[in-house]
Protein backbone atom coordinates (compact mmCIF):
# COMPACT_ATOMS: atom_id res chain seq x y z
CA UNK A 1 0.00 0.00 0.00
CA UNK A 2 1.32 3.43 -0.95
CA UNK A 3 0.79 6.69 0.90
CA UNK A 4 2.01 10.17 0.00
CA UNK A 5 2.02 12.92 2.63
CA UNK A 6 2.46 16.65 2.01
CA UNK A 7 3.31 18.09 5.41
CA UNK A 8 5.04 20.83 7.37
CA UNK A 9 8.13 18.89 8.43
CA UNK A 10 9.22 15.44 9.54
CA UNK A 11 12.97 16.16 9.56
CA UNK A 12 13.03 18.84 12.28
CA UNK A 13 11.22 19.02 15.61
CA UNK A 14 12.34 22.64 16.09
CA UNK A 15 9.37 24.74 17.21
CA UNK A 16 6.66 22.33 16.05
CA UNK A 17 4.81 19.26 17.27
CA UNK A 18 4.28 17.66 13.87
CA UNK A 19 7.65 16.01 13.32
CA UNK A 20 7.72 13.57 16.22
CA UNK A 21 4.12 12.54 15.61
CA UNK A 22 4.83 11.74 11.96
CA UNK A 23 8.00 9.82 12.79
CA UNK A 24 6.17 7.49 15.15
CA UNK A 25 3.14 7.08 12.92
CA UNK A 26 5.12 6.43 9.72
CA UNK A 27 7.35 3.92 11.50
CA UNK A 28 4.27 2.07 12.71
CA UNK A 29 2.56 2.27 9.32
CA UNK A 30 5.64 0.73 7.74
CA UNK A 31 5.25 -2.28 10.01
CA UNK A 32 1.67 -2.64 8.74
CA UNK A 33 2.87 -2.81 5.14
CA UNK A 34 2.50 0.82 4.08
CA UNK A 35 5.11 2.51 1.89
CA UNK A 36 5.16 6.21 2.78
CA UNK A 37 6.71 9.19 0.99
CA UNK A 38 6.75 12.47 2.91
CA UNK A 39 7.11 15.64 0.83
CA UNK A 40 8.69 18.52 2.78
CA UNK A 41 9.74 21.92 1.52
CA UNK A 42 13.38 22.46 2.44
CA UNK A 43 12.99 25.71 4.39
CA UNK A 44 16.06 27.32 6.00
CA UNK A 45 14.21 27.52 9.33
CA UNK A 46 13.97 23.74 9.68
CA UNK A 47 17.12 22.90 7.69
CA UNK A 48 19.15 24.76 10.31
CA UNK A 49 17.77 22.58 13.11
CA UNK A 50 17.34 19.21 11.46
CA UNK A 51 17.38 16.27 13.86
CA UNK A 52 16.49 13.39 11.53
CA UNK A 53 18.62 11.85 8.81
CA UNK A 54 16.65 8.63 8.24
CA UNK A 55 12.88 8.11 8.34
CA UNK A 56 11.98 4.63 9.58
CA UNK A 57 9.14 3.18 7.54
CA UNK A 58 9.27 5.73 4.74
CA UNK A 59 11.32 8.21 2.77
CA UNK A 60 11.51 11.98 2.66
CA UNK A 61 11.37 14.05 -0.52
CA UNK A 62 12.93 17.44 0.20
CA UNK A 63 12.37 20.17 -2.38
CA UNK A 64 13.25 23.89 -2.66
CA UNK A 65 10.05 25.19 -4.31
CA UNK A 66 6.77 23.63 -5.41
CA UNK A 67 7.39 24.04 -9.14
CA UNK A 68 10.67 22.16 -8.76
CA UNK A 69 8.84 19.09 -7.46
CA UNK A 70 5.44 19.34 -9.11
CA UNK A 71 6.08 16.68 -11.75
CA UNK A 72 7.52 14.22 -9.20
CA UNK A 73 4.61 14.93 -6.85
CA UNK A 74 2.08 14.31 -9.63
CA UNK A 75 3.70 10.98 -10.44
CA UNK A 76 3.74 9.95 -6.78
CA UNK A 77 0.09 10.94 -6.31
CA UNK A 78 -0.95 9.00 -9.40
CA UNK A 79 0.69 5.84 -8.06
CA UNK A 80 -0.64 6.17 -4.51
CA UNK A 81 -3.51 4.52 -2.70
CA UNK A 82 -3.82 7.44 -0.27
CA UNK A 83 -2.75 11.09 -0.44
CA UNK A 84 -2.69 13.10 2.79
CA UNK A 85 -2.29 16.89 2.87
CA UNK A 86 -1.77 18.52 6.26
CA UNK A 87 -2.25 21.79 8.05
CA UNK A 88 0.69 24.21 7.91
CA UNK A 89 2.12 22.49 4.85
CA UNK A 90 3.53 25.52 2.97
CA UNK A 91 2.24 24.11 -0.34
CA UNK A 92 -1.01 22.65 0.97
CA UNK A 93 -3.27 24.45 -1.51
CA UNK A 94 -1.17 23.40 -4.52
CA UNK A 95 -0.84 19.83 -3.20
CA UNK A 96 -4.60 19.66 -2.58
CA UNK A 97 -5.34 20.84 -6.09
CA UNK A 98 -2.93 18.30 -7.57
CA UNK A 99 -4.43 15.53 -5.44
CA UNK A 100 -7.91 16.30 -6.80
CA UNK A 101 -6.56 16.07 -10.34
CA UNK A 102 -4.24 13.06 -10.15
CA UNK A 103 -5.24 10.85 -7.22
CA UNK A 104 -7.07 7.63 -8.10
CA UNK A 105 -7.23 6.55 -4.48
CA UNK A 106 -8.32 8.25 -1.26
CA UNK A 107 -7.84 12.00 -0.76
CA UNK A 108 -7.40 12.95 2.89
CA UNK A 109 -6.74 16.22 4.73
CA UNK A 110 -5.27 15.91 8.23
CA UNK A 111 -5.59 19.04 10.35
CA UNK A 112 -3.07 18.70 13.16
CA UNK A 113 -3.92 22.23 14.33
CA UNK A 114 -7.72 22.13 14.39
CA UNK A 115 -8.27 24.57 17.30
CA UNK A 116 -6.07 27.19 15.62
CA UNK A 117 -7.78 26.58 12.28
CA UNK A 118 -11.26 27.03 13.72
CA UNK A 119 -10.32 30.05 15.83
CA UNK A 120 -8.96 31.86 12.77
CA UNK A 121 -11.96 31.03 10.62
CA UNK A 122 -14.30 32.26 13.35
CA UNK A 123 -12.31 35.52 13.31
CA UNK A 124 -12.84 35.79 9.56
CA UNK A 125 -9.32 34.66 8.64
CA UNK A 126 -8.89 31.63 6.39
CA UNK A 127 -5.65 29.74 7.12
CA UNK A 128 -3.22 29.70 4.18
CA UNK A 129 -3.28 25.89 4.05
CA UNK A 130 -6.94 25.86 2.96
CA UNK A 131 -8.06 26.79 -0.53
CA UNK A 132 -11.41 28.40 -1.40
CA UNK A 133 -13.18 25.01 -1.41
CA UNK A 134 -11.97 24.10 2.05
CA UNK A 135 -12.46 20.40 2.74
CA UNK A 136 -15.34 19.87 0.35
CA UNK A 137 -13.41 17.84 -2.24
CA UNK A 138 -11.62 15.53 0.21
CA UNK A 139 -12.94 12.02 0.77
CA UNK A 140 -11.99 12.17 4.44
CA UNK A 141 -10.87 14.82 6.91
CA UNK A 142 -8.89 13.81 9.98
CA UNK A 143 -8.81 16.09 13.00
CA UNK A 144 -6.23 16.18 15.78
CA UNK A 145 -9.13 17.42 17.93
CA UNK A 146 -12.40 15.70 18.78
CA UNK A 147 -15.53 17.00 20.47
CA UNK A 148 -17.28 19.98 18.90
CA UNK A 149 -14.42 20.43 16.39
CA UNK A 150 -15.78 17.55 14.29
CA UNK A 151 -19.04 19.32 13.43
CA UNK A 152 -17.26 22.68 13.13
CA UNK A 153 -15.03 21.36 10.34
CA UNK A 154 -18.14 20.26 8.49
CA UNK A 155 -19.97 23.54 9.01
CA UNK A 156 -17.11 25.97 8.42
CA UNK A 157 -15.01 24.09 5.85
CA UNK A 158 -17.54 21.86 4.13
CA UNK A 159 -16.00 18.54 5.13
CA UNK A 160 -18.14 15.59 4.13
CA UNK A 161 -16.70 13.12 6.62
CA UNK A 162 -14.56 13.99 9.66
CA UNK A 163 -12.97 11.62 12.16
CA UNK A 164 -10.57 12.33 15.03
CA UNK A 165 -7.00 11.01 14.96
CA UNK A 166 -5.45 12.02 18.27
CA UNK A 167 -1.84 12.40 19.29
CA UNK A 168 0.32 9.45 20.30
CA UNK A 169 3.81 8.39 21.32
CA UNK A 170 6.38 5.90 20.08
CA UNK A 171 7.41 4.05 23.28
CA UNK A 172 10.57 2.80 21.61
CA UNK A 173 11.71 6.44 21.42
CA UNK A 174 10.08 7.80 24.58
CA UNK A 175 10.69 5.55 27.57
CA UNK A 176 12.23 5.77 31.05
CA UNK A 177 15.83 7.02 30.93
CA UNK A 178 18.67 7.83 33.29
CA UNK A 179 18.29 11.26 34.93
CA UNK A 180 20.81 13.95 34.03
CA UNK A 181 22.05 16.58 36.45
CA UNK A 182 21.54 19.51 34.06
CA UNK A 183 17.82 18.65 33.80
CA UNK A 184 17.26 18.00 37.50
CA UNK A 185 14.37 19.79 39.18
CA UNK A 186 11.30 19.54 41.37
CA UNK A 187 9.12 20.64 38.43
CA UNK A 188 10.03 20.80 34.74
CA UNK A 189 8.27 22.18 31.69
CA UNK A 190 9.10 21.31 28.08
CA UNK A 191 7.49 23.38 25.35
CA UNK A 192 8.10 25.92 22.62
CA UNK A 193 7.34 29.47 23.74
CA UNK A 194 3.87 30.64 22.71
CA UNK A 195 2.28 33.95 23.64
CA UNK A 196 -1.12 32.34 24.17
CA UNK A 197 0.41 29.85 26.60
CA UNK A 198 2.45 32.37 28.55
CA UNK A 199 -0.22 33.25 31.12
CA UNK A 200 -0.53 29.58 32.06
CA UNK A 201 3.24 29.10 32.31
CA UNK A 202 3.53 32.13 34.57
CA UNK A 203 0.63 31.06 36.78
CA UNK A 204 1.60 27.42 37.12
CA UNK A 205 5.41 27.55 37.04
CA UNK A 206 6.85 31.03 37.47
CA UNK A 207 4.65 31.97 40.45
CA UNK A 208 5.11 28.54 41.97
CA UNK A 209 8.88 29.02 41.74
CA UNK A 210 8.56 32.37 43.50
CA UNK A 211 6.54 30.73 46.27
CA UNK A 212 9.08 27.91 46.67
CA UNK A 213 12.52 29.58 46.47
CA UNK A 214 14.29 26.48 47.83
CA UNK A 215 12.99 24.30 44.99
CA UNK A 216 14.50 23.97 41.52
CA UNK A 217 12.45 24.53 38.33
CA UNK A 218 13.55 23.78 34.76
CA UNK A 219 12.18 25.00 31.41
CA UNK A 220 13.22 23.48 28.10
CA UNK A 221 12.21 24.73 24.67
CA UNK A 222 12.72 27.10 21.79
CA UNK A 223 11.94 30.74 20.98
CA UNK A 224 11.83 32.09 24.55
CA UNK A 225 12.19 35.91 24.56
CA UNK A 226 14.73 37.80 26.66
CA UNK A 227 11.91 39.42 28.63
CA UNK A 228 10.61 36.09 29.95
CA UNK A 229 10.25 36.47 33.77
CA UNK A 230 13.06 34.15 34.81
CA UNK A 231 13.52 33.62 38.54
CA UNK A 232 16.71 32.73 40.36
CA UNK A 233 15.51 29.14 40.83
CA UNK A 234 14.25 28.71 37.24
CA UNK A 235 16.83 27.18 34.90
CA UNK A 236 16.59 27.18 31.11
CA UNK A 237 17.59 24.48 28.64
CA UNK A 238 17.51 25.60 25.01
CA UNK A 239 15.59 23.52 22.47
CA UNK A 240 16.16 19.81 23.02
CA UNK A 241 16.16 17.24 20.22
CA UNK A 242 13.69 14.38 20.76
CA UNK A 243 16.52 12.03 21.78
CA UNK A 244 17.00 14.12 24.95
CA UNK A 245 13.33 14.30 25.92
CA UNK A 246 13.25 11.08 27.97
CA UNK A 247 16.17 12.18 30.14
CA UNK A 248 14.56 15.61 30.55
CA UNK A 249 11.24 14.13 31.72
CA UNK A 250 12.94 11.59 33.99
CA UNK A 251 15.20 14.12 35.71
CA UNK A 252 12.48 16.02 37.55
CA UNK A 253 10.04 14.89 40.21
CA UNK A 254 7.08 16.35 38.33
CA UNK A 255 6.61 17.76 34.84
CA UNK A 256 4.12 20.42 33.79
CA UNK A 257 1.78 20.48 30.80
CA UNK A 258 0.37 23.84 29.69
CA UNK A 259 -2.10 23.84 26.81
CA UNK A 260 -2.32 26.54 24.17
CA UNK A 261 -5.34 28.81 24.54
CA UNK A 262 -7.22 27.66 21.43
CA UNK A 263 -6.67 23.99 22.31
CA UNK A 264 -7.78 24.42 25.92
CA UNK A 265 -10.89 26.35 24.88
CA UNK A 266 -11.93 23.78 22.28
CA UNK A 267 -10.97 20.76 24.41
CA UNK A 268 -10.52 17.15 23.31
CA UNK A 269 -7.02 17.97 22.07
CA UNK A 270 -4.27 16.14 23.99
CA UNK A 271 -0.82 17.24 22.91
CA UNK A 272 1.71 14.64 21.88
CA UNK A 273 3.91 15.96 24.69
CA UNK A 274 1.43 14.67 27.27
CA UNK A 275 1.75 11.13 25.97
CA UNK A 276 5.52 11.43 25.57
CA UNK A 277 5.99 12.51 29.19
CA UNK A 278 3.78 9.72 30.50
CA UNK A 279 5.53 7.09 28.35
CA UNK A 280 8.84 8.21 29.87
CA UNK A 281 7.44 7.59 33.34
CA UNK A 282 6.92 11.24 34.32
CA UNK A 283 4.34 12.35 36.85
CA UNK A 284 2.36 15.07 35.06
CA UNK A 285 0.74 18.22 36.41
CA UNK A 286 -1.60 19.69 33.80
CA UNK A 287 -3.95 22.59 33.29
CA UNK A 288 -7.55 21.54 32.68
CA UNK A 289 -9.68 21.41 29.54
CA UNK A 290 -12.84 19.62 28.35
CA UNK A 291 -12.27 15.97 27.51
CA UNK A 292 -8.99 15.52 29.40
CA UNK A 293 -10.53 12.83 31.61
CA UNK A 294 -11.08 10.68 28.50
CA UNK A 295 -7.31 10.35 28.10
CA UNK A 296 -6.06 10.30 31.72
CA UNK A 297 -7.91 9.80 34.98
CA UNK A 298 -7.54 12.94 37.13
CA UNK A 299 -6.00 12.31 40.53
CA UNK A 300 -4.98 8.79 39.63
CA UNK A 301 -3.01 9.12 36.37
CA UNK A 302 -2.55 12.89 36.19
CA UNK A 303 -2.62 15.86 38.58
CA UNK A 304 -4.86 18.74 37.51
CA UNK A 305 -4.02 22.32 38.41
CA UNK A 306 -6.08 25.47 37.97
CA UNK A 307 -3.98 27.72 40.20
CA UNK A 308 -0.55 28.33 41.68
CA UNK A 309 -1.82 26.84 44.94
CA UNK A 310 -2.64 23.59 43.13
CA UNK A 311 0.92 23.28 41.81
CA UNK A 312 2.46 24.14 45.18
CA UNK A 313 0.36 21.35 46.69
CA UNK A 314 1.46 18.93 43.94
CA UNK A 315 5.14 19.67 44.59
CA UNK A 316 4.51 18.81 48.24
CA UNK A 317 2.95 15.41 47.57
CA UNK A 318 4.70 12.41 49.15
CA UNK A 319 6.97 10.35 46.94
CA UNK A 320 4.73 7.28 47.19
CA UNK A 321 1.77 9.15 45.68
CA UNK A 322 3.87 10.73 42.92
CA UNK A 323 5.35 7.34 42.02
CA UNK A 324 1.89 5.74 41.83
CA UNK A 325 0.63 8.48 39.48
CA UNK A 326 3.73 8.09 37.34
CA UNK A 327 3.27 4.33 37.06
CA UNK A 328 -0.46 4.45 36.25
CA UNK A 329 0.00 7.15 33.59
CA UNK A 330 2.63 5.12 31.78
CA UNK A 331 0.41 2.02 31.86
CA UNK A 332 -2.51 4.02 30.39
CA UNK A 333 -0.40 5.37 27.54
CA UNK A 334 1.06 1.98 26.66
CA UNK A 335 -2.47 0.55 26.64
CA UNK A 336 -4.19 3.25 24.56
CA UNK A 337 -1.99 5.97 23.10
CA UNK A 338 0.99 4.52 21.24
CA UNK A 339 1.93 5.27 17.63
CA UNK A 340 1.31 1.61 16.77
CA UNK A 341 -2.25 1.88 18.05
CA UNK A 342 -2.87 5.10 16.11
CA UNK A 343 -1.42 3.50 12.97
CA UNK A 344 -3.79 0.58 13.28
CA UNK A 345 -6.63 3.04 13.83
CA UNK A 346 -5.63 5.04 10.75
CA UNK A 347 -5.25 1.87 8.68
CA UNK A 348 -8.79 0.86 9.69
CA UNK A 349 -10.23 4.32 8.98
CA UNK A 350 -8.67 4.38 5.52
CA UNK A 351 -9.83 0.87 4.71
CA UNK A 352 -13.38 1.66 5.86
CA UNK A 353 -13.39 4.86 3.80
CA UNK A 354 -12.39 3.13 0.59
CA UNK A 355 -13.17 -0.60 0.43
CA UNK A 356 -10.77 -2.47 -1.83
CA UNK A 357 -8.10 0.15 -1.17
CA UNK A 358 -5.12 -0.37 -3.46
CA UNK A 359 -6.70 -2.88 -5.83
CA UNK A 360 -5.77 -2.15 -9.41
CA UNK A 361 -3.38 0.68 -8.56
CA UNK A 362 0.20 0.82 -9.77
CA UNK A 363 2.72 -1.31 -7.94
CA UNK A 364 6.39 -0.72 -7.47
CA UNK A 365 9.00 0.79 -5.21
CA UNK A 366 8.50 4.11 -3.38
CA UNK A 367 10.31 7.23 -4.50
CA UNK A 368 14.02 7.18 -3.73
CA UNK A 369 14.71 10.91 -3.43
CA UNK A 370 15.61 10.70 0.23
CA UNK A 371 17.38 13.26 2.38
Amino acid sequence: MRMVIFGLTVTSSWGNGHATLWRGLIRALGRLGWSVSFFERNTPYYAGARDLDHLDGGNVVLYPEWEDIRHVAEQAIGESDVVIVTSYCPDAVEASRLAQQACRGLKVFYDLDTPVTLARIEQGLRPAYYGPDGLHDFDLALSYTGGTAIDALKTLLGARRVLPLYGHVDPDRHRPAQPRAEFAGDLSYLGTYAADRQAGVEKLLVRTAARLPDRRFVIGGAQYPHEFPWGENIFFVRHLPPADHPAFFCSSRLTLNVTREAMAKRGWCPSGRLFEAAACGAAIVSDTWPGLSSFFQPGSEIILADSTDDVVAAVGLPDSEVDAIRRRARERVLDEHTSAQRARELDRLLSDSLPGLGQGLAAGEPLKEAI
